[in-house]
């Protein structure tokens, strides 16, 4: 028996193996099919040897993987910087209490958070029921007609709805009127998404709103307002609407249980966050925004909608709503280039509302504005004057005691919201108590050297509510059976399991989507997200308390440097469609320093996804479509030829690297240098940026700029089609134009506020909880792991492709018939002969207990596989028995063995209840249906619902809970 070092025993319980799937047994095997020695070889085939990294990737500190403990180990320690105080700071966020129920089962569950956007109905049955019920509160709350799947922040939504109103509104006017009491990040957001467009956003006090006399197209208000007040704005609205313009309102959801809806006085477009419905501060994010307006508007609302419609039985089924109003369709001429929501996020909100039902909401909310009148009251008998009569939870005092307050707050662990030198703000919450109210009295009465008692039964006794008898609220709301029904913690508990228990994620199954990078989401990762010292720091607290933070941000910015090869990087984006946005701005911002602001063409390959011509429509830019040759790659003789047409207007190109169609296009090089030959700036899109990391670097090989999908590149999960982070990363001439957001002091270290584009996300750094778990990633991969991760992943996609291509042709490859990170298979053969498409394709893989490739993009008819590294060659291998079965099948179809109707691909998913059901129909047997390949007999998932009926959802669109008959 060979001895064992002392050294080989104390070796390092390395993460890197746990991460990357294939052993390397399995490796050598999958190797061997494609006919390489080794993984390095592999890869000198694949990769372009002019892109590929001269140096091996440094990561400085975290060149070295960390083990699972000692990464956790070290973040704590960065966290334990941070100071958890009590912030009373309010401006749009608020102390929250989520309930185990709901932080055990879904914000901690990965068969939640691993799930994709669910653009596969039949097998996301449960998440798409949550999202009805977060669109049934919110347009319950607000009184609207109609309320998305939510937005990505309350900023982004108020932007969104900006744009809204001025598509649908019948005003010519070019202006949008902002009250002065709406959050300051809010307005700082609509100001960076008007400037672009040439909407002038004016401010005016919220006072004289009724006396609004000049022209405009629409007018935002806060409701309460930042400063407290809840005002009375039924006079107003009617004279807006008389004048032709429409108003957003921005609401707080846990004020509306108490007061008048918007919707009830005169609102076109409600939005706001749902961060207080049981959803952790998290320094700012991710928490849930929500955009709900009028039904007439349903068509023209930006983000995404889950309807009500049938399945192929007749039975109710749920499913994504309107979906060719999504950007990807509409390129272009998209009136939004959000592709994603806050899925996870909304999913706790809704179900925060359902454990608390309507009744517990309206306690929860009377309680706050029962402490917040005896704060008050507590106050004006210390001396103090309030700026605001009304209020629902809110109090700005009048003192010139300012410095002194917020000093004596600071030492009994509190903060309060710094407004100016004689005004000091405060907000109340959920998890506002008798002991927070007598330490705020006691806080102001030591300022004001008075002794500060409150009798809280005299106050109590003596307590109005202190707003507007007219807006109080007086319509029911929530009162579909769903939200009574499970506020025991049991009931609870088991309609969460049975919402899961309906959906695919990546608990149970590998999901091999193009170009969306459905990888292992570790618990490692994962476990930092909910310590304190990350999830409860308001996003605008002192800096002091906020150190652990910044420190693990810089950190994390300097990974992200390092592995694409920029400058600098910004965490601000909260999605990829941000990020996006954010680097055009930048680009924008750097041709005008330079006098050159004419600079306004965007060339962008017919291959990309729809998000880029969005994009760029939506920072003002036109867009120049090039072609692509007969292999996928960009034309270059076709793109030389534009760039030169428009040589001196080109702003920037926009390309995928590597491609869309998942290959390494041997000529980006050289399109860099074309595009800059010409003025423009190089934008490459990091969606496949998990075929680079370690290998290539963008910013090394010719890109400008690129943003990065944290959510898929760097192990965020996908949360069930949200939250993502999708950071923007600049070379060193574009770093001064990168966001800030002046509104909260918020800049980046050493720059000229005066240069950045400005805030694209309410929080100045976007969703900064989940920032931890692409922190843990690297520091426990180091340079070593990145780089055997991304190998990994090329190899399992040239693994999978050369095993199907005898059965679907593989439509684009590169040198020696292999592909990048992905791989595209063309069914528009098989269905020119058969009738079998992609989508019939991609049914039957639910009967297999697969989530579906991506259909139909980039190319219409196919699906696009990508497996990435995590997958072991035992699950890759079940994969492909499954598409190679599938292929068989659709071989007996074409030899008229099956009908080209009734067959097992047409009649698929196959549920429990058709296979069991007495009367059998079907030419083929029950058994072909449910267990296709004999290992499902041990491990099967039954699709809860058959084939989504996608034209009679639209038709007859619905999207709430589900009829209350459904329940009785």
């Amino acid at each position: 028996m060979t001895r064992t070092s002392l050294t080989q025993l104390e070796a390092r319980d390395g993460f890197i193996p746990r991460h990357i799937g294939p052993s390397d047994a399995e490796q050598a095997a999958m190797l061997s099919v494609l006919g390489y020695q080794s993984r390095a070889a592999l890869i000198d085939a694949v990769v372009p040897a002019n892109i590929r990294r001269k140096d091996k990737l440094d990561l400085g500190q975290f060149f070295d993987p960390l083990p699972e403990q000692a990464a956790l180990a070290k973040l704590k320690s960065i966290a334990s910087q941070n100071k958890v105080m009590k912030s009373m700071i309010g401006q749009g966020y608020y102390g929250t209490y989520t309930p185990p129920v709901i932080l055990r089962n879904i914000f901690e569950n990965p068969a939640w958070y691993t799930a994709y956007t669910p653009y596969q109905p039949e097998i996301s049955q449960g998440r798409l029921e949550a999202i009805l019920n977060f669109q049934q509160v919110i347009t319950d709350l607000t009184g609207m007609g109609i309320a998305n799947a939510s937005m990505l922040d309350e900023g982004t939504a108020a932007a969104e709805a900006m744009t809204l109103i001025q598509r649908v509104g019948k005003s010519a006017s070019k202006v949008f009127y902002v009250a002065d009491d709406v959050l300051p990040q809010t307005l700082e957001v609509v100001q960076t998404r008007a400037l672009p467009i040439g909407v002038e956003v004016r401010t005016i006090a919220a006072a004289d709103i009724e006396n609004l006399q000049e022209t405009c197209f629409g007018v935002l208000l806060q409701y309460p307002g930042v400063n407290g007040d809840v005002r009375d704005y039924r006079n107003a609205c009617e004279k807006l609407h008389a004048m032709g313009a429409m108003v957003v309102v921005a609401a707080d959801l846990l004020a509306l249980t108490v007061l008048s809806p918007p919707g009830e006085w005169g609102a076109d477009v409600v939005v706001g966050n749902s961060q207080r419905f049981g959803v952790p501060l998290g320094f700012g994010g991710p928490h849930a925004g929500y955009l709900a307006t009028r039904d007439d508007y349903k068509r023209s609302m930006a983000g995404r909608l889950a309807g009500v419609t049938v399945d192929a039985q007749g039975n109710k089924a749920f499913r994504l709503a309107l979906q060719t109003r999504e950007q990807h369709i509409r390129r272009e001429k998209a009136t939004s280039n959000i592709c994603t929501a806050q899925v996870l996020l909304a999913v706790m909100a809704s179900m925060y509302a359902i454990y608390h039902g309507p009744k517990g909401l309206e306690q929860i909310a009377r309680r706050v504005h029962r402490y917040t009148g005896i704060l008050a009251a507590s106050l004006q008998s210390l001396g103090y004057q309030l700026v605001n009569d009304t209020y629902f939870d809110t109090l700005t005092v009048i003192t010139d005691q300012a410095e002194e307050i917020h000093r004596i707050a600071y030492e009994n662990g509190v903060n309060l919201r710094r407004i100016d030198a004689r005004h000091v703000g405060l907000s109340l919450d959920e998890t506002t108590g008798r002991d927070e109210i007598a330490l705020l009295a006691k806080i102001f009465g030591d300022a004001a050297g008075k002794q500060a008692n409150v009798d809280f039964d005299s106050l109590d006794s003596d307590a109005q509510d202190a707003f507007p008898a007219a807006l109080s609220r007086t319509s029911a709301y929530l009162t579909h059976p769903t939200f009574h029904r499970y506020h025991a913690e049991h009931e609870m508990l088991r309609y969460l399991r049975s919402l899961a228990d309906k959906d695919l994620a990546l608990d149970r199954t590998m999901i091999p989507l193009g170009s969306c990078t459905m990888k292992l989401n570790s618990t490692s990762e994962m476990i930092p997200v909910t310590w304190p010292e990350f999830s409860n720091i308001h996003p605008f607290a002192p800096e002091d308390q906020t150190v652990g933070y910044r420190e693990m941000i810089g950190q994390l910015e300097a990974m992200l440097c390092a592995v694409t090869g920029y400058a600098g990087v910004s965490l601000q984006p909260n999605a990829g469609s941000q990020g996006e946005y954010a680097g055009l701005l930048i680009i924008k911002k750097y041709h005008e320093s330079r006098g050159e602001g004419h600079r306004n063409i965007c060339l962008i390959p017919s291959s990309a996804h729809g998000t880029n011509p969005a994009s760029a429509s939506m920072v003002g830019m036109q867009v120049v479509v090039t072609a692509c040759d007969e292999n996928g790659n960009v034309d270059l003789a076709d793109l030389k030829k534009k760039a030169e047409q428009h040589s001196a207007n080109l702003a920037c190109v926009m390309v995928t690297y590597p491609s869309t169609h998942g290959v390494f296009e041997e000529g980006i090089k050289e399109l860099c240098e074309i595009v800059h030959a010409h003025g423009g700036q190089v934008y490459v899109d990091g969606a496949n940026m998990n075929a680079l990391v370690g290998v290539a670097g963008p910013g090394l090989f010719g890109g400008d700029v690129s943003h990065l999908n944290l959510h898929k590149t760097f192990c965020i999960p996908h949360g069930g089609g949200g939250p993502g982070v999708g950071p923007v990363a600049v070379g060193a001439h574009l770093v001064p134009f990168l966001p800030n957001q002046a509104s909260t002091g918020y800049q980046r270290a050493g720059e000229n506020t005066e240069q950045g584009i400005g805030a694209v996300s309410a929080a100045p750094y976007g969703s900064a909880s989940i920032l931890p778990i692409s922190w843990m990633y690297i520091a426990m991969m180091g340079a070593e792991g990145l780089t055997a991760a991304t190998e990994t992943a090329i190899l399992n996609a040239n693994y999978i492709a050369r095993r199907l291509a005898p059965h679907y042709p593989v439509l684009y490859t590169g040198h020696d018939g292999l592909v990048a990170h992905e791989c595209i298979i063309d069914l528009r053969p098989l269905q020119d002969k058969t009738g079998i498409s992609n989508e019939d394709v991609a049914k039957r893989l639910m009967d297999f207990g697969f989530h579906a490739p991506t259909m139909s993009f980039p190319v219409p008819g196919t699906l696009m596989i990508e497996p990435t590294e995590s997958e072991s060659k035992v699950e890759l291998d079940r994969f492909i028995e499954a598409m190679i079965t599938i292929h068989a099948e659709i071989v007996k179809v074409e030899r008229g063995e099956y009908d080209r109707m009734d067959n097992p691909l047409k009649g698929a998913p196959h549920t429990a209840e058709v296979v069991t059901a007495d009367d059998w129909k079907h030419s083929y047997s029950r058994e072909v249906a449910a267990f296709p390949v004999p290992s499902l007999r041990k491990r099967k998932y039954w699709p809860p619902v058959g084939r989504a009926d996608n034209v009679y959802g639209d038709r007859n669109l619905f999207c709430g809970c589900a009829p209350i008959e459904d329940y009785e």
